[in-house]
């Protein structure tokens, strides 16, 4: 069977997943304890996923950014040569 594309991991996803694996889903259910050893792993109860939400970087920490990228490449294009 294959992995829908949106479940795949690539680097990282660009966007929060909203559905568990069954690994995943009994991590969580060990660390809330609500896991009891023996227990089938089909059938597992629901488990809320959580969301992260990122924080937009400051401007002038993205200014600062934007300078150093051009530094960077200019020192990739060097050790090209």
């Amino acid at each position: 069977m294959s992995i829908d594309k949106s479940l795949k991991r690539r680097a990282s996803l660009a966007r929060q997943r909203s559905v568990l694996t069954r690994e995943e889903r009994i991590k969580v259910l060990k660390d809330q304890e609500r896991w009891q050893d023996g227990r089938s792993p089909f059938g597992l109860p629901k488990v809320r996923v959580v969301k992260l939400v990122i924080k937009k970087v400051k401007k002038a920490k993205a200014e600062g950014d934007a300078a150093a990228a051009p530094a960077a490449a200019e020192t990739k294009d060097t050790k090209k040569k």
